[in-house]
């Protein structure tokens, strides 16, 4: 999720647990507010992973971004952690314990929140290498952040408010939603491969930008990637997408061009993208992670590994073109409208 959502959360949770232990105090208030910047810091501090970075390796980042710093046994170590370098500045206003009881709080949603978009969390570690992606909410979703945010300035205001447990049960409440639209838009995808005659591999469905609405759904078949999108309302309106063969070894060899490091460098960002990796057509050379692209139709990856010439590194990419003929797609869909042109039809 986006910092400011992990920021709300963490404030949300560290607030409420303070309140349980000063409720009826006459500085509750104040101990509150105190308690919400301390989850909100620790909040953030799970992304600090994305300072592991090396100018000599591209894909450094993309191995530690999401990894121990956010599995569920570090979690009290991190909270330590936060706890720790907080207690200088606090230590006037709250005890060691309540401190680390807010920094706790804060923390742990972060990796949990995390789980619950596409990218994949290393949950488990060190029990487990698994990355966990339940899909159930995009890296960037406004409406969420409200329900959280909304309740949490009211309760840092008043002092018999208990607007942050309305907040915290939106946002639960936010997820079921997301959930039922998610199994709807699974049973869409199923039922469209089987019409199709294909048999559906590493079937995914996840939202789109910012909404719950527009759903994208990816699945492999005889080596190709179909993707398709789906508007879930009171009923499911069906926009076909696109298809491309997933990099094989024969391509991942040719890609490679002979050079080991690259030829290593491909299967790292093959286990990052969990196998959905695609050469894509309209850049050559250009590897990319199929996962996400800026239309829920399309096979344009807004990420990949790129090689500049024969000699250079191999370089992490990002692309976010979203040209207004794209916007006028993208909020068609998210309407449910007809779009004035269909794509070609899936192979």
């Amino acid at each position: 999720m986006d910092l400011l959502t992990h920021a709300v959360m963490g404030a949300s949770f560290a607030a409420a647990a303070a309140s349980l232990r000063t409720r009826g105090q006459e500085s509750a208030l104040a101990v509150r507010r105190a308690a919400a910047g301390v989850g909100a810091l620790a909040g953030l501090l799970p992304d600090i992973d994305t300072l592991i970075q090396s100018g000599q390796d591209a894909l450094l980042v993309l191995d530690y971004h999401r990894h121990f710093t956010h599995a569920l046994a570090f979690v009290p170590l991190g909270a330590l952690v936060a706890a720790l370098l907080l207690w200088p500045l606090l230590r006037r206003r709250l005890g060691f314990g309540l401190l680390y009881l807010c920094c706790l709080a804060g923390y742990l949603p972060h990796p949990l929140l995390d789980a619950c978009t596409s990218y994949g969390t290393h949950l488990w570690l060190p029990f487990s290498q698994e990355k966990v992606a339940w899909n159930l909410i995009a890296v960037v979703d406004p409406v969420f952040t409200l329900l959280l945010a909304v309740p949490l300035w009211f309760y840092l205001r008043r002092p018999q408010s208990r607007a942050v447990a309305w907040g915290l049960a939106l946002g639960l409440a936010y997820f079921g939603a997301s959930f039922v639209q998610q199994q709807r838009g699974e049973a869409a995808a199923l039922a469209l491969a089987q019409t199709r005659g294909h048999q559906p591999g590493q079937l995914s469905v996840k939202p789109s930008m910012a909404n719950l609405l527009l759903w994208r759904s990816l699945y492999v078949h005889d080596g190709r990637v179909q993707v398709d999108a789906f508007h879930i309302g009171s009923t499911v309106r069906h926009y076909p997408g696109e298809s491309a063969p997933l990099i094989d070894a024969p391509a991942t060899q040719r890609l490679a061009g002979g050079k080991a490091g690259r030829l290593r460098d491909i299967e790292r960002f093959r286990v990052f993208s969990d196998g959905f990796v695609v050469e894509d057509s309209r850049r050559p050379g250009f590897v990319g992670d199929a996962r996400y692209a800026m239309l829920p139709t399309r096979v344009a990856p807004i990420w990949g590994l790129e090689w500049r010439d024969a000699g250079a590194p191999t370089a992490f990419v990002s692309r976010h073109d979203f040209t207004p003929a794209m916007r006028g797609e993208f909020f068609a869909m998210l309407l449910g409208r007809e779009l004035p042109m269909a794509l070609p039809a899936a192979r």
